[in-house]
């Protein structure tokens, strides 16, 4: 397959990003282009999710560059205490925020959107974006006469997992164990064949998914799994041999993902992190650098140019489909008991705003030779933002601008009741020690719930 001739850049510091400017909708409720199943499980699984795009607030104006305006679509109001210690004590650049409910998002009909269109048709950025280029997305593009930063098609086949596994085997990359499957009828007989390759367990994995949801863990020994309908609702999904630890010669397991963005010209890989995932492979947090990399082994450093490679391979595939903006390629790498090198598996392309690209913007802007962790925290007693937020200044472990360490909350979940009942919060460190201490003083300050809290 022939590519365009791209520039595809590393870098280590803070990335150079658009030197435009946007109206960024944060469409997380479409991540699954119209799948009402899936959208659904999202909405019961994850929790407080019409508060997530607040993640948006403090990068809008680092990731879009331009010499004017952004604005920012949230379905609901943010926290007003978090905001202002955003521009006041990190002097953060952030976007104008308006409200734009998921409903009022899929129907954008009668007398109030009309006047929300005058007033937005008025914006003098050019741009459109949000985490994903749906109809609705680009409907909204129309009214309002500005471009989407993609086209509808290159954000659905960006993230679509069967189309860039054919493409990791059209170049040869390594893939996993795979079985395409049309029906939950097939499966047995696919688990079967996977069996006899060593597996005792495989991955269903349907073309689009986010955060946990269109992926299931399949047993070969347990009880028959139920499959929901929503799986196959974009046609075959992939049924992949689950990589784990003492079996088929693998010793351990990572779970890293190098950051993307894509513009017109090339394409920047700008951090690498490891993530932090549940014994069923569902996001819960990130880390950079991977602890790995502190091992000055060769077989380190051999990891972290087959991921760079792998990830400019599935990056340029991305840039051919037509995508633009940040995302990132998820990997597994099996360290092997009799190897000395790694197998290393581009495991999915993930072709929006990520849970990794808020904390590695920040990260790399305030500490850029740091160490960072992202960790989501759920209260067990909620409470108003600013009494959140003077829990960790009076003990002076707030991150402030200039400092090298401290406790960074990009973000605000709400509850029903109105107060906080969760957080994503950025552990800062000057070592990986420093990082994670912040980390302890971050549940010593607040009232937390100690089990891991998915994102």
């Amino acid at each position: 397959m022939s590519e365009s001739p791209l520039t595809v850049s590393h870098r280590d510091c803070d990335p150079h990003f658009a030197d435009r400017n946007v109206v960024f909708v944060a469409n997380l409720l479409a991540l699954f282009f119209g799948n009402e199943a899936e959208t659904e499980a999202l909405r019961r699984e994850v929790g407080e999710i019409d508060s997530y795009g607040g993640r948006l607030i403090p990068i809008l104006d680092l990731l879009f560059r331009g010499d004017g305006e952004n604005h920012l679509l949230l379905e609901r109001a943010p926290d007003a205490s978090l905001c202002e210690y955003f521009s006041s004590e990190l002097g953060l650049s952030l976007p104008k925020v308006e409200q734009l409910p998921h409903d009022d998002y899929l129907t954008f009909s009668g007398a109030s959107a009309d006047r929300r269109l005058a007033v937005w048709r008025q914006i003098a950025a050019d741009w459109l974006d949000g985490y994903v280029t749906d109809a609705c997305l680009t409907g909204l593009a129309g009214h309002l006469g500005k471009r989407t930063l993609s086209t509808q098609q290159a954000s659905r086949y960006g993230n679509d997992k069967v189309r860039l596994h054919r493409h990791l085997e059209s170049e040869g990359l390594p893939t996993f164990a795979t079985e395409l499957v049309n029906s939950a009828e097939q499966i047995p007989a696919a688990c079967l064949r996977l069996a006899a390759q060593g597996y005792s367990a495989a991955a269903l994995r349907s073309p689009i998914g986010a955060s946990g949801i269109g992926m299931m863990k399949v047993d070969f020994d347990g009880p028959p799994s139920t499959i929901a309908d929503h799986f196959f609702n974009e046609g075959a999904c992939l049924l992949q041999g689950w990589i784990e630890s003492g079996r088929n010669g693998v010793a351990n397991i990572l779970s890293p993902s190098v950051q993307l963005f894509l513009d017109d010209d090339g394409v920047q890989l700008y951090d690498i992190t490891e993530q932090i995932l549940s014994g069923d492979s569902v996001h819960e947090g990130n880390e950079a650098p991977p602890p790995w990399l502190d091992n000055a082994e060769s077989s380190a450093q051999f990891t972290r140019d087959e991921l760079l490679r792998q990830a400019e391979v599935a990056a340029r595939w991305l840039h051919a489909q037509g995508y633009r903006g940040t995302g990132s390629v998820d990997f597994i790498v099996a360290e092997k008991e009799d190897a000395e090198r790694s197998e290393v598996f581009v495991c999915e392309i993930n072709a929006r705003v990520t849970g990794a690209t808020y904390p590695a913007l920040l990260a790399r802007h305030f500490n850029p030779g740091g160490v960072w962790l992202l960790r989501n925290l759920r209260l067990s007693a909620p409470l108003p933002g600013d009494q959140l937020l003077t829990m960790l200044r009076s003990p002076g472990h707030l991150y402030q601008r200039g400092e090298v360490s401290g406790i960074l909350p990009m973000n605000f979940n709400f509850g029903k009741d109105g107060l906080i009942h969760k957080g994503q919060f950025l552990c800062l460190g000057r070592d990986r020690k420093g990082s994670r201490h912040c980390l302890d003083l971050a549940k010593l300050n607040l009232p937390v719930s100690m089990q891991s809290e998915r994102d």
